[in-house]
């Protein structure tokens, strides 16, 4: 029972793996496509022109125009409406000259629709009025039930009268009933018919049957997946609305399609779920092409919404602003003390080194007089005659010996009581540590070296990578095992810093300040890049790196 359990588990954490991963997936896809609308749009402008141009040749017959300009229009209906609208009623000019009324007819209704889309309403209706249906062929009965259904469902939207939405509701009966019930056409608008009819199960059933069937990325697979987003939208489901909502909306974007509503609703499912940013992100883009496609219905439709979300936007971002704001200045107050910890513990570095020096130049004077006292010692080993004498000068020399060794040690100790007064005066204790014992000095500098290493590194991560890529190849700096920097690239570290004077960087690593030179001239000479620019390029290390 508990492995059933166990494998229940593990299979629940896969395929719960699995989704996000293709979540992921998807959201990267949609934001590939917003990011190259302009690349989709110039495909359909060439596709565009390509029919275009063939309007310009000369012996052109009326039929051919009439087909040239209808299929123009149909390309530039879901692109922007009001070229759509011009070679529709070129079409139309071109069937009334033929006297070809069920082409005229044909562009009035897809006339009608181009209005209706574009929020005209009067327009619209002044054309269907005039089109009458018995004098219609059966070839453009779908056409007109369809144009009708559309017509007062786009109404009821702006208009919400219970009439509107029966209408619509009766005119996409209509459409059914002249529709080849194996067609994908009927399937479509059948199972429209369920997602209003609140049948979400059933619906549900018949758009993933026909989602299995269209063609991927076209603009049948967009209008299901729209659907479906519907359908789980009704359903509450987030997870599978914001899939089939992103599959449309990518196929409407790759397509060029202006007079999309998956996008819209996307942003939509993210403002009410807090994701600000998203739904920004996607509303701008519904914006955008809906100004670009001059679809006022949606302009219309959406402006409460859109101003919403750009109002919650705005709110967000000086929100983020304001702690941004905060954290920098919590980062310069920290940094300022660091700036104050690194000089105090310089100063007290240097201290330490100067006290050393006098130690050894007292131990070299202790050396001195060591030797002096040997010779004195042979001198009066090879003198028997003038013992009393040599006894007398032995106990002179031993004496002075004694006085020099005593006043040594009485001014080290006079010295480290001061400091020891000093530093416990100021409260640290770690001075007082460090000044009792001469022997902790290389230690300290080495840590103040890993120190140094460690928060240089930590705020300039990549600067070993980015300096050799500075230098020729066959000059690169390597570092040895367990090395974090080296002299040649603490000098570059600080000069990074700001900190380009020589004499300040030779003082910092104990170090001449020809050596100092040398090694700043050694590596602008290996450069491959200019000399004079080399430094500057060091200290712009991780600053270009996003705009390189």
């Amino acid at each position: 029972m508990k492995s059933v359990f166990a494998l229940a588990v593990l299979f629940t954490m896969v395929t719960g793996s699995f989704a996000k991963a293709g979540r992921d997936s998807l959201f990267m896809q949609l934001n590939e496509a917003i990011k190259n609308k302009s690349y989709y749009d110039r495909q359909k402008e060439q596709q565009l022109a390509e029919t275009k141009q063939l309007l310009k040749i000369q012996s052109i017959l009326p039929v051919q125009a009439y087909d040239f300009n209808r299929e123009i229009a149909v390309q530039y209906s879901k692109y922007i409406i009001d070229s759509a609208i011009y070679y529709t009623k070129q079409s139309r000019d071109i069937a009334a000259a033929m006297n070809r009324h069920d082409w005229v007819a044909e562009a009035g209704l897809r006339l009608a629709h181009l209005y209706t889309t574009a929020g005209m309403y009067i327009e619209a209706n002044n054309i269907l009025l005039a089109i009458n249906r018995r004098l219609l062929p059966k070839t453009l009965l779908p056409l007109y039930f369809e144009v009708y259904s559309d017509f007062y469902g786009y109404y009821a939207q702006s208009n919400d009268q219970t009439i509107n939405r029966q209408l619509n509701i009766a005119y996409r009966d209509s459409l059914l009933s002249v529709l080849d019930t194996a067609s994908l056409p009927y399937k479509i608008h059948n199972a429209v018919k369920l997602v209003h009819s609140q049948d979400a199960a059933t619906a549900e059933q018949h758009l993933l049957s026909i989602f299995r069937q269209v063609p991927e990325g076209g603009a049948d697979y967009a209008l299901v997946s729209y659907l479906l987003g519907l359908v789980y939208t009704r359903q509450h489901d987030v997870e599978q609305l914001r899939k089939y909502f992103t599959l449309s909306a990518i196929a409407d974007i790759r397509n060029a399609t202006k007079d999309h509503a998956a996008l819209q609703s996307l942003a939509l499912s993210y403002y009410e779920s807090g994701d600000v940013e998203r739904a920004y992100t996607y509303m701008k883009s519904v914006m955008d092409d809906i100004d670009f496609g001059k679809i006022r219905f949606r302009a219309i439709e959406l402006a409460s919404l859109y101003s919403a979300v750009n109002t919650a936007y705005l709110n967000k971002t000086m929100q983020q602003k304001r702690e941004l704001q905060y954290y920098i200045i919590l980062i310069s107050v920290l940094l300022f003390f660091l700036i104050i910890s690194v000089f105090y513990v310089y100063r007290q570095m240097r201290k330490v080194s100067k006290i050393r020096k006098e130690l050894y130049e007292t131990n070299l004077k202790l050396a001195e007089l060591n030797k002096n006292t040997k010779h004195i010692n042979n001198q009066l080993q090879k003198v028997n005659a003038q013992l009393s004498e040599a006894n007398h000068i032995k106990e002179e020399y031993i004496a002075q010996f004694f006085d020099i060794c005593s006043g040594y040690i009485d001014k080290l100790e006079s010295y480290r009581k001061m400091l020891h007064k000093k530093a416990a005066g100021n409260q640290h204790e770690e001075l007082f540590r460090t000044l009792k014992s001469t022997t902790l000095v290389d230690e300290e500098r080495k840590k103040l070296y890993e120190t140094f290493d460690t928060i240089f590194l930590n705020l300039y991560p990549s600067f070993v990578e980015d300096f050799n890529s500075l230098l020729i190849p066959e000059e690169k700096v390597t570092l040895k095992q367990g090395e974090r920097l080296n002299t040649e690239l603490r000098i570059f570290a600080l000069i990074r810093l700001g900190i380009t004077d020589s004499m300040k960087i030779a003082e910092f690593l104990r170090y001449s300040l020809s050596t100092i030179y040398n090694y700043r001239t050694r590596a602008r000479n290996n450069a491959v890049v200019s000399r004079d620019e080399f430094e500057e390029m060091v200290i712009n290390i991780g600053v270009i790196q996003e705009k390189r």
